[in-house]
């Protein structure tokens, strides 16, 4: 991997991993298209820029974060999550191909579609974090659930728990946002344990320049997407899903 490849690499990590439409299908292809072998360096370079898109999380939400109740509902959101991941981690690691990928992604473009469809503005009972319930916390946990299969989107999973919970569509992105802090944080330090030994000094600057760009990227989005919800629907991502899906069924499976 060189430094233009980590470059795409990164930018396509910041703007994928926190919207609906799952990081690990794009990363696949922009990989693949630009022949980047999935060895040692690969593997490492996920983790610093899964790492850097969480910390631009932090750094964007620092103030509300600072709130310890806030925090509470975050966990309470982990537990399910959590849970699942530690006693099936094999099954959900064998669950991992191409052709999965693609089928979760077109299932939940379904998803997405169906659930505008049904969404009404003025039944949202939360349009803000600090009105989000324990209860309401815990059911976007349970829909977290589904992300641990590959290509689900834990962004797309969180967004549809807490649209389906009565969290308008800026509340339930935000809390998202906030739902992946100890996600992916857990994955990415038990990944980054597994394949410290691995770690190749000679590739700390690819990782550095992995990790800068990505946590721009990631502040970007975060903020351009706020923007667009307060406006906007899903639509176009549930479409997005779907078409990309089929793309994946068609030439990378």
């Amino acid at each position: 991997m060189d430094i233009p490849q980590a470059i795409i690499l990164s930018i396509v990590e910041g703007v994928t991993e926190l919207l609906p439409i799952s990081s690990t299908g794009h990363m696949i292809v922009v990989s693949h298209l630009m022949n980047i072998p999935q060895n040692s360096i690969h593997v490492n370079f996920e983790i610093a820029v899964q790492l850097s898109a969480i910390l631009a999380v932090c750094y964007q939400y620092l103030d509300k974060l600072r709130r310890g109740h806030l925090w509470k509902k975050i966990l309470v959101s982990f537990i399910p999550t959590g849970i699942v991941g530690l006693l099936f981690y094999r099954e959900i690691t064998a669950l991992f191909s191409v052709t999965t990928v693609a089928l979760t992604f077109i299932l939940g473009g379904i998803v997405f579609l169906v659930v505008e469809w049904f969404y009404r503005e003025d039944k949202c009972t939360t349009r803000s974090l600090e009105d989000i319930t324990y209860r309401q916390s815990l059911m976007v946990g349970v829909a977290q659930v589904f992300s641990l299969i590959p290509g689900t989107s834990r962004s797309g999973a969180t967004i549809i728990g807490g649209l389906l919970s009565n969290l308008d569509r800026k509340a339930a992105t935000e809390f998202s946002f906030l739902c992946a802090i100890p996600v992916i944080l857990t994955a990415t330090l038990f990944s980054m344990y597994k394949n410290l030994e691995n770690l190749n000094t000679g590739d700390i600057y690819i990782l550095i320049v992995g990790f800068v760009v990505t946590f721009i990227t990631t502040l970007l989005t975060v903020r351009l997407f706020l923007k667009y919800v307060e406006k906007y629907n899903f639509v176009p991502f549930g479409i997005y899903r779907i078409v990309f899906g089929l793309i994946l069924l068609l030439f990378f499976s």
